[in-house]
């Protein structure tokens, strides 16, 4: 029986013990149920009160943007993303697509002046760089933009292409330009005579400049990059209808010059040592004076370019130009010298292009790599009889006679033996215009080139026919010969630079002036369009075009301009 009893306890009890197991277990599952339903009720509102404050921050910041756009705009919101397509135009003007136009002119924007732009970069990587620009037209594609090489430059990195380059533009209007500091990504760019008009003329063909773009100028065939560096009083400005302070600063850091475009200087009587790759140029520069040129013209003195080359075989050519031709070579020099080794200019009184001002040398590795010395001497010229000096007597009066085998004027009494002597150890030259007396042993190296009849020596006929007879290929286009390639590039390239008659920059020529009075009157395709520019008469101040402005003078005030 209590055996029974106890059983029947233990029973109960253990029936209680799992019946308030049961219910604590309920009660914690009803806990975290309640707390995670508060948890889940929290984090739904802390949802929905971030999706507030996010609506709210970029309602803000689309207020803000709205009226920073309003400010920049001068109260015209104008502002879109177009997929950016390059076109080959000049300076920093873009094109956009009609439907721009017709936003732009129902806000009246085309009654506050020239249009701005500022251009951003949109892509996943937070590329944050922006430059601004004017618009050259209105014809671009829908969704698309034309940006010329100066702006898509300025935006888009040659080292990381994009895909679908994807811009931001929005109008904005930008302060007149005061002070502009530039710095070229290199030395050389001083070299270049009259290098701020060149600068100068650049900028004209731009709206706007903007801090930390790069310009890109071109002088022949020789390209330079300038990086702006500071801007007033913005850091973006107008350049349009202006007049601006420009200061080029030296580059910080010379980068390696074996492949730049550098004119080292030289003074006279001091030799250069220096080494040239085959292929390649060195260049030098020196200055010659008024007063130099006097005494070489007058004949009392000569200036000497001289190179002197190692005798391994190696061999350069040397170029001579003057300023505006900055670096002279096989296409464009004034003076040359092609002689096998060491080689010596001289430019003496017969040099009618000899003038006052800068020259420079071009170094031409012509075979293997060549180490030189090069030198500028100014020396007394020893030709002609000097002043005090008494004059060598004429031997007019001797009785003479021309010997049959070397021509020459011989005194009749010892003509036998001379032409006895003669006959046995001279030869003539029998090549057309040369007859030239030569020793025996001599004869069998005087050859002459087949092609233009100059007299060689064997070891010169090699490099002879390769530097004067190869064809040579012009930038535009056309193919010749040295000689002419040399007459072509100095007048009648349409890449030759000339010194413009209105703006006074060296500029390439271009083809032949379009209107016929203009060609007429021998400008080219440049001072056409230049000269095209109006400018106030002196006279009654009546806008006249630059061209017609000497006409204008004698026609209208009956004077020269």
């Amino acid at each position: 029986m209590d055996f029974e009893l106890r059983s029947a306890r233990e029973k109960l009890e253990r029936e209680q013990r799992e019946r308030k197991e049961r219910a604590k277990l309920k009660l914690e599952r009803e806990k975290r149920a309640k707390e995670a339903a508060i948890k889940q009720r929290e984090a739904i509102e802390a949802s929905q009160r971030a999706k507030r404050l996010d609506a709210i921050e970029a309602q803000i910041k689309a207020d803000e943007h709205m009226q920073e756009s309003l400010i920049i705009g001068g109260g015209i919101v104008f502002e879109q993303v177009l997929q950016a397509v390059s076109f080959q135009g000049i300076g920093d003007k873009i094109k956009l697509p009609t439907s721009c136009f017709t936003e732009l002119s129902n806000q009246g924007a085309f009654d506050k002046g020239p249009l701005y732009f500022e251009l951003s970069v949109v892509d996943h990587k937070d590329n944050k760089k922006t430059t601004h620009s004017g618009v050259l037209e209105f014809t671009a594609d829908d969704g698309t933009v034309g940006l010329p090489p100066h702006v898509w430059s300025n935006l888009f990195s040659t080292y990381d292409p994009v895909d679908v380059p994807l811009v931001q533009i929005r109008y904005i209007r930008l302060p007149k330009g005061s002070y502009a500091k530039l710095q070229p990504d290199n030395i050389g760019f001083s070299d270049l005579p009259n290098h701020k008009a060149i600068l100068e003329t650049i900028l004209r063909q731009h709206a706007t400049l903007s801090l930390d773009d790069v310009l890109s100028v071109s002088y022949g065939q020789v390209s330079y990059k300038l990086q702006v560096l500071e801007l007033k009083p913005a850091t973006s400005i107008s350049v349009l209808e202006t007049d601006i302070e420009v200061d080029i600063v030296s580059p910080d850091i010379v980068s390696d010059q074996s492949n730049q475009h550098v004119l080292r200087p030289l003074q006279f009587g001091k030799s250069e040592a220096g080494t040239v790759e085959e292929g390649g140029y060195d260049y030098y520069k020196f200055a010659i004076d008024e007063a130099t040129v006097e005494k070489v013209v007058a004949g009392n003195m000569k200036v000497i370019v001289k190179i002197d080359v190692e005798k391994d075989g190696a061999d350069t050519d040397l170029y001579v130009s003057k300023h505006p031709v900055l670096f002279p070579s096989l296409h464009q020099h004034k003076w040359s010298s092609h002689d096998v080794g060491s080689k010596t200019l001289i430019l003496g009184s017969k040099e009618r292009a000899l003038s006052s001002g800068t020259y420079s040398i071009g170094v031409y590795g012509f075979k293997g790599t060549v180490k030189y010395q090069v030198s500028v001497l100014v020396q007394e010229s020893s030709d002609g009889a000097k002043v005090g000096e008494r004059a060598i007597s004429s031997s007019s009066d001797v009785d003479t006679v021309e010997c049959r085998n070397c021509k020459h004027s011989i005194p009749s009494r010892s003509i036998g033996l001379h032409e006895a002597y003669c006959s046995r150890h001279n030869v003539v030259c029998n090549h057309p215009g040369c007859g030239i007396v030569l020793r025996v042993e001599e004869a069998k190296n005087h050859l002459h080139c087949e092609k233009c009849g100059q007299a060689l020596q064997p070891t010169e006929m090699e490099k002879h026919l390769k530097v004067f007879h190869e064809p040579l290929t012009c930038g535009c286009g056309i193919v010749l010969e040295k000689e002419q390639m040399v007459q072509h590039q100095a007048r009648d390239c349409p890449l030759r630079l000339i010194a413009c008659r209105f703006c006074g920059d060296m500029v390439e020529a271009g083809n032949s002036a379009a209107d016929t009075r203009d060609r007429m009157r021998g400008m080219s395709e440049h001072e056409s369009t230049c000269g095209s520019r109006t400018a106030p008469c002196d006279s009654c101040g009546r806008s006249v075009m630059l061209k017609d402005m000497d006409i204008h003078q004698i026609a209208v005030h009956g004077k020269s301009s």
